[in-house]
Order: structure tokens, then C-alpha cells, then sequence
């Protein structure tokens, strides 16, 4: 089941993505607005919609009973603001901080750009999204590893975020796990 929270800052969606069940302690949730009584469980399911692009994601898959997470930062939607997500705890070689601290939109080609109502661009499409081709999609022909390759614009957004998805099948180097347990701070704009 895939979890998601939306939000909207300085006219930009923020999309929150996760598996799991939200457990209460009693009192709202102060991070995510749910409120569930004391030891219960809730599960929350979205419909499937994730944010508007261009989007900076964070997605996580959480594991039942302290097994093994996975998280990332994703830019194949697009880049609209820079994103760190930090283990608490848990534990593994790839338990580690994985930040986008680059600022996409300073080197956004125009073709791609979002412009705000003062003519600074606010975010910077994928190519995916502005082409809407199978080879920047990674889809048809090219929906495979072997077959789907970075394409200019992706490389852009790596090199400003070397940690994050640019592209549908970065898992190497863009892919973080925790076992144990962990929890995770997310941060926005550091």
C-alpha cells in the first residue's frame, strides 16, 4: 500500500511517498497531521496521484517488523527544490544521509524551465516530462536498464545531485536501505 501527503509550499507541490501503517501514540501526529487513538493502526491509502510535476520526491518503501527500508530522492519527475533525507537509527552500509543540495534551477536549460510570475525559474522539468519521448521515459523500447540511458538533462541533474534519481534505473548509486528500524528526518530548501 503506498501512503502519500501532499502539500503545498510557495506554490509548489510537496509529495511525501511511503509504504507502511501510520501507529498512533495518542494525539496528532505533529508531522503528518493524522490522528489515531493510543496503540491503534491505521492504514491510509492515496489514490495513486503523486505530485504535479516538475517535483523534487522523496519515496520510501518501510519494512514491517525493523526488516529493510529503502529510500531515495528522486529527480525523473523534475527538480522544484532541494531535498536530505537523514537515517535515526537502524543500521547497514547504505544506512547513510543522502542529500540534493544543488540548485537545479540555477543551470535549467530554457527548454525545461518553470518560470514564476517574476520570471525566476521555480523548477526545471525532466526531459521526460517536457518530450514526453520512450527514450527519456525509459518506457517502450527503452524500459529496460540495458536499453534506457541518461540523457543530457538527467546528467544536468546529477551533477548538481549526485545522490539523487535522474533517471529511471540509477538504483547503484541512487538507492539507500536501513534494517532495524530506523526513522528519518526530511528536510526541505537546507
Amino acid at each position: 500500500m503506498m501512503i502519500m501527503r501532499a502539500v503545498l509550499l510557495f506554490g509548489l507541490t510537496l509529495a511525501f511517498f511511503f509504504n507502511g501503517i501510520l501507529t498512533g501514540t495518542g494525539g496528532p501526529a505533529p508531522t503528518t497531521g493524522f490522528e489515531l487513538s493510543a496503540k491503534t493502526s491505521q492504514s491510509v491509502e492515496c489514490n495513486g496521484a503523486g505530485a504535479i510535476p516538475p517535483a523534487s520526491l522523496v519515496e520510501f518503501t518501510l519494512a514491517p517488523d525493523n526488516g529493510k527500508d529503502f529510500f531515495d530522492l528522486s529527480l525523473v519527475d523534475g527538480f522544484n527544490l532541494p531535498l536530505t533525507i537523514t537515517p535515526q537509527g537502524g543500521s547497514g552500509p547504505n544506512c547513510t544521509t543522502t542529500r540534493c543540495q544543488g540548485d537545479v534551477n540555477s543551470v535549467c536549460p530554457s527548454e525545461l524551465a518553470i518560470k514564476g510570475s517574476g520570471g525566476d525559474v521555480i523548477a526545471c522539468k525532466s526531459a521526460c516530462l517536457a518530450l514526453n519521448e520512450p527514450q527519456y521515459c525509459c518506457t517502450g523500447s527503452f524500459g529496460s536498464p540495458d536499453t534506457c540511458k541518461p540523457s543530457n538533462s538527467s546528467n544536468i541533474f546529477k551533477g548538481m545531485c549526485p545522490q539523487a534519481y535522474s533517471y529511471a534505473y540509477e538504483d547503484r548509486t541512487s538507492t539507500f536501505t536501513c534494517s532495524g528500524g530506523a526513522n528519518y528526518d526530511i528536510v526541505f530548501c537546507e
